[in-house]
């Protein structure tokens, strides 16, 4: 972070908010921002459901699905940036074609981020006892009312941590996305993107004040998530 932050501010304080809020920067930051709230907030419904599916559930397959949920944590993102492309790039055996788009780019962070949101929740659901949910079935509580009443409200801290950790991740990403978003400026070119042809011009400046942005704005959305989940878990407890 020092590194980070005598490198933004090398050529003073102007050129760090020049290089900041350019136009291309804006742009690329308002792209990233946006996917990555889709993202984070998709798979905070479909981690839950997940996560949710395997703690209840007994079926065929099950301890295969559980570790697949890990695979984007070993596998280098950028293998799961040229496997998108290959789906649904250009030459998709499914003609669909999502490169260049933001769609494109919120799927693929999507596949990255997911662990964190079905890791997060997964550890309380094996926690809960399943009395309350009985009791509340027994009174006539339908399968909806009992998640919905008892279940959700035992897990929203943890999925608050997990959909804040989903996004922090999601506002660095740029493996998964660096070739199906085809980093065309002021269309689909994300930060990270940005922050890589900044560099690459030999602008180090310039990149080091985009990525500070980025991880200011990651820290906040972290220390957010972690003091509303605590309150949350605190009130509930």
């Amino acid at each position: 972070m020092a590194a980070l932050l005598s490198n933004a501010f090398s050529h003073g304080l102007g050129a760090f908010w020049d290089a900041a809020t350019s136009t291309e920067s804006l742009d690329a930051l308002q792209l990233t921002v946006t996917c990555s709230l889709l993202a984070a907030g998709l798979n905070a419904v479909a981690g839950t459901a997940t996560a949710y599916v395997l703690v209840r559930d007994r079926f065929p397959g099950r301890g295969i699905l559980n570790a697949i949920i890990d695979l984007p944590f070993a596998l280098p993102t950028v293998v799961a940036g040229v496997t998108f492309y290959t789906l649904y790039g250009p030459r998709s055996p499914f003609h669909v074609n999502i490169t260049g788009t933001w769609i494109g780019i919120t799927v693929a962070i999507m596949f990255v981020t997911l662990p964190f949101s079905v890791r997060a929740v997964q550890p309380v659901l094996e926690s809960l006892t399943v009395d309350a949910e009985d009791a509340a079935a027994t009174l006539g509580a339908s399968p909806g009312r009992v998640f919905r009443t008892v279940t959700l409200p035992a897990i929203v801290p943890s999925l608050i941590t997990g959909t804040g950790l989903a996004f922090a991740r999601a506002l660095g990403e740029y493996g998964s996305v660096v070739f199906i978003s085809n980093n065309l400026p002021y269309h689909s070119e994300v930060s990270s993107s940005y922050i890589y042809s900044l560099v690459s011009e030999g602008n180090q400046p310039g990149a080091a004040a985009v990525a500070l942005f980025l991880l200011v704005g990651a820290l906040a959305v972290l220390i957010a998530s972690n003091v509303v989940a605590r309150r949350l878990a605190l009130r509930r407890g």
